[in-house]
């Protein structure tokens, strides 16, 4: 009988206070919330699960010039390859991506029903279709071009970028609201020419102020519209990064005689809300000179207060403003990832974040494409030697045992690269023997006055800021334009 080894099992136990465990979780469950779930990053101004849906559907293909595709799909290719977590949290995103009474900019276009200003929720993502908006392709635009670093996915099967290139500056554009733990972000949005405008002025001004850049910025310039009045306030946020002030709703009183008429309410109030409390207030308040609050709001925003026959409206709208109901407040604070931290950020500081990201993906294109047209001009280059010593080239390949051993006889007999020596014996002999050695000549001319203008850009920070200032202003240029929010 064999005996049996005894095993000892050896287990080690930390001593540790109870609290000292507690806190060093929470740190690190807050840290892991605040950088991959709400919190958005300063250069493409997107969450995680933002990222990962514009990126699987630019990776499917998805995009504006192709047909919708039903968002159950989206939503499953999201949750397959990216993001293991619930789908409502995927499709939700997709759907506030989609709403332009939330963005500036939507990055998706809907097919169905998403939802409305009235807080009405979205039709189930079995019903809807979506595809990626035009403004879209300039968030992922060259980002097969190595601009930008990838990881593994969850399952260590796909890579995913950590960053999107982001041509246009969208968290200013596009804004963002998120909860964290212990942290929190209200990034209002922002006029897009605007935006293009000051990134541009900081580009080619290296000593421009936070006061330069509000030349630019006015201010937020909400989808829904709005007055705000409060340029302090607006000077304390750009300057801090942190600031409180009122959006107003546009009223006009005088267009249709009897009527008080609403043509914008205030970002994030929900409008169904909004007139079920000026009608409360109505009747609460007895307003005599009052008949009805109804919304006749259709594409855009219309509530009507009507009015007795030859009353004042000037008493009402002095009623309603002073009890506040025809303005909300906005408390903005620009808190924003930035080099891997969380930061409340000033103005100028989310815009050199934008623009030092833009340098490197820039800089990156430009070494990719010029390491892509090197080669290609190698290559060309064996093509014209190969061609002005064809019948040695075919006597070679015809008489020798097979692909490797063609190639070794061409690099010993006239020094081809390996990489020559494959493009040759590649082409088809027929091929090979109607080559047009002209049309060579002018890939080759062509090639290197390309090459010549990427290594000018790679070494001369000057030639890279005039690429970007040139493709920001060729977006603005191409923008759908809006007028943009009253002061």
């Amino acid at each position: 009988m064999k005996s049996k080894k005894s095993e000892t099992i050896l287990e080690r136990i930390d001593k540790l206070p109870m609290p000292d465990v507690l806190i060093d979780s929470f740190n690190r469950y807050a840290k892991e919330v605040i950088l991959d779930r709400a919190i958005p990053d300063a250069r493409d101004g997107l969450k995680p699960v933002q990222r990962r849906i514009v990126f699987s559907m630019w990776r499917d293909g998805n995009t504006h010039n192709k047909p919708t595709v039903k968002c159950a799909r989206s939503v499953g290719n999201v949750l397959g390859h990216f993001h293991p977590h619930g789908d409502s949290s995927v499709y939700d995103a997709m759907v506030r991506l989609s709403q332009d009474w939330k963005m500036n900019v939507p990055l998706l276009e809907f097919q169905g029903n998403n939802g409305s200003i009235d807080t009405d929720p979205a039709a189930a993502y079995r019903y809807t279709e979506s595809r990626l908006s035009a403004m879209a392709d300039f968030m992922v635009q060259d980002i097969e071009k190595n601009t930008v670093d990838m990881m593994l996915n969850f399952d260590d099967t796909v890579k995913e970028p950590i960053v999107l290139p982001s041509r246009f500056p969208n968290l200013l554009v596009n804004g963002s609201q998120g909860i964290a733990v212990g942290a929190a972000t209200n990034i209002p949005t922002h006029n897009l020419g605007e935006v293009i405008d000051a990134t541009v002025y900081r580009l080619e001004h290296k000593r421009a102020t936070v006061s330069d850049m509000r030349q630019f910025i006015l201010g937020p310039d909400f989808p829904t519209g709005g007055i705000i009045d409060d340029v302090d306030a607006l000077n304390n946020l750009y300057e801090t990064g942190q600031g409180s002030f009122y959006i107003h709703c546009t009223v006009d009183s005088t267009s249709e005689k009897g009527k008080i008429i609403l043509t914008d309410i205030p970002y994030g109030e929900i409008k169904s809300t909004l007139v079920a409390d000026l009608d409360k207030r109505r009747i609460e308040s007895h307003l005599d000179s009052v008949v009805e609050v109804r919304d006749e709001s259709t594409e855009d925003i219309r509530i009507v207060i009507e009015l007795k026959k030859d009353a004042n409206p000037e008493p009402v709208i002095n009623f309603y403003r002073n009890k506040g109901a025809l303005r909300s407040t906005f408390a903005a604070n620009m808190l924003a990832i930035d080099k891997g931290h969380p930061k409340t950020m000033n103005l100028l500081e989310m815009i050199d974040a934008y623009i030092d990201h833009q340098k490197e993906v820039i800089l990156r294109r430009s070494k990719f494409d010029f390491d892509k047209k090197s080669w290609r001009l190698s290559i060309v280059r064996g093509l014209i030697k190969a061609v002005s010593v064809l019948d040695e080239v075919i006597h070679i390949i015809r008489h020798s045992s097979g692909k490797e051993d063609s190639k070794n006889k061409l690099i010993e007999r006239f020094q081809f690269t390996p990489e020559q020596a494959e493009a040759i014996v590649t082409l088809q002999l027929y091929r090979l023997s109607n080559t047009d050695v002209t049309i060579l000549q002018e890939e080759e001319k062509t090639l290197i006055k390309e090459l010549d203008d990427l290594k000018q850009t790679i070494e001369n920070e000057d030639k890279l800021v005039r690429l970007i200032v040139a493709d920001l202003k060729a977006i603005k240029n191409n923008m759908p334009h809006r007028e943009r929010l009253k002061f």
